[in-house]
């Protein structure tokens, strides 16, 4: 699993690509226990199922070069079963 981590990558802030703007994961499987995505400083967390997907910003609508610190977020172990998922930056 992934330890709490922001998708933003500081060093591309300046370059002609810029930093990411969105990340979208989609859930290939379902899980029987654990798995979620936690967004720790929005309390929020998304629990895997097959076919879900979510989708959220690195950056600000209004400032798109500049990280949004609110979308911090870790992958939670799996307690049962497996997880399978893709990601798109």
């Amino acid at each position: 699993f992934y330890n709490v981590h922001h998708d933003y990558i500081a060093v591309t802030r300046d370059r002609q690509c810029g930093p990411r703007i969105l990340t979208m994961y989609l859930y290939l499987s379902d899980v029987e226990a654990g798995g979620g995505t936690n967004f720790d400083k929005l309390n929020i967390t998304v629990m895997p199922k097959r076919g879900r997907a979510v989708l959220w910003p690195s950056v600000f609508d209004d400032r798109p070069a500049d990280k949004d610190d609110r979308t911090t977020h870790q992958a939670l172990p799996v307690e049962k079963g497996l997880k399978f998922g893709a990601n798109a930056w």
